[in-house]
């Protein structure tokens, strides 16, 4: 008997050595629709005129339903600021998912804020010369205090109080980028940036003539067609995603164009007041900025900086073949 038994021991033992442990299901995701009361104003250094007055701004929190609930404890929001020509869909690309960066987090338990900066999709303005780029900074800093503070709407009523975030981290692509830094130099009030190719240090003489081209575009009209992303942009994305972008394309208010180069000025005149770490990314294809400039990017910083290069990929390395990588390198810095 003794044998017997032991030998039917050691089976049960292997059998539950052999059992996978139990995973956690995924976190329920959901998209709720949020509006911010901001003032158009400019209290930055970026050298720029607009109109003062009030304005919503409009955006989606994407993320897991227990942290739109605010039943899950200290909540950390991702701020995710586009670029010019784009808009908050930029970040959330439902028709491909695989390249929808906000979606894509929210699944690793991540909560962002997808905005439409003011100008721009539901954000729309009626006069483009009524806003500029030191101003999208302000505005952005304003969101950061209404986030940490809960002082923001969602659209429907039926989703009650907004959650106040414990932590706020900004995300911006190129202009975007520069926005988030220009925000965090002048106002000091988020816990980390992760900006995406950005350099106030060195665009390419392609990138210098588009933005050359889009101003011209901005003569005797509030509002300016912007240059292809086509061109700029892109580097291993697939037709799709390329089709898809440029069939979302926005068109840039001409006082965000007018103010591109103070906003450079600003940019690097903020870099040594940002005080939270900060997070660079690059495409090793990137056809804006110029590789030389990457390194003295890093070095314009006084607080602690990763850098990281994805050889292959171009600017818009959320919805790059690379996209994947991206995410995963911002996911570890997070956390």
């Amino acid at each position: 008997m003794r044998p017997t038994l032991l030998g039917a021991l050691t089976a049960l033992l292997a059998a539950l050595l052999a059992t996978p442990p139990a995973t956690a299901a995924p976190p329920r995701i959901e998209s709720r629709g949020v509006v911010f009361d901001v003032s158009n104003i400019n209290e930055t250094s970026v050298p720029c005129t607009s109109d003062g007055q009030q304005y919503h701004l409009r955006g989606r929190l994407v993320g897991p339903t227990k942290d739109l609930d605010g039943v899950s404890g200290a909540l950390r929001v991702n701020v995710l600021v586009h670029d010019l020509g784009a808009g908050g869909w930029f970040w959330n690309l439902r028709s491909h998912p695989a390249y929808d960066y906000a979606t894509r987090l929210a699944a690793q338990g991540e909560t962002t804020l997808v905005l439409d900066r003011l100008g721009y999709g539901a954000s729309r303005l009626a006069d483009g010369n009524a806003t500029c780029l030191g101003a999208q900074a302000n505005m952005l800093h304003q969101v950061v205090q209404h986030l940490t503070s809960g002082r923001y709407d969602y659209t429907s009523s039926r989703f009650g109080a907004t959650p106040a975030a414990a932590h706020v981290v900004t995300h911006g692509l190129g202009i975007g980028a520069a926005i988030a830094q220009v925000e965090a130099g002048t106002f000091d009030d988020v816990d980390g940036l992760v900006l995406m190719s950005w350099t106030d240090r060195g665009a390419t003489s392609l990138a210098t003539r588009a933005a050359a081209r889009h101003s011209r575009d901005c003569v005797g009209t509030d509002y300016a067609p912007r240059p292809s992303m086509r061109e700029l942009f892109f580097s291993s994305a697939s037709g799709a995603v390329r089709r898809a972008v440029v069939h979302r394309q926005d068109d840039d208010p001409c006082g965000d164009v007018g103010s591109l180069s103070p906003l450079v000025l600003g940019s690097n005149l903020e870099a040594r007041e940002v005080d939270a770490p900060v997070l660079l990314l690059y495409g090793g294809k990137d056809k804006v900025n110029r590789a030389s400039a990457r390194e003295d990017q890093a070095a314009s910083y006084s607080t602690r900086v990763t850098t990281r290069t994805f050889p292959g990929a171009g600017y818009a390395l959320p919805l790059e073949k690379q996209a994947g990588q991206v995410r995963a390198a911002v996911l570890r810095w997070l956390r």
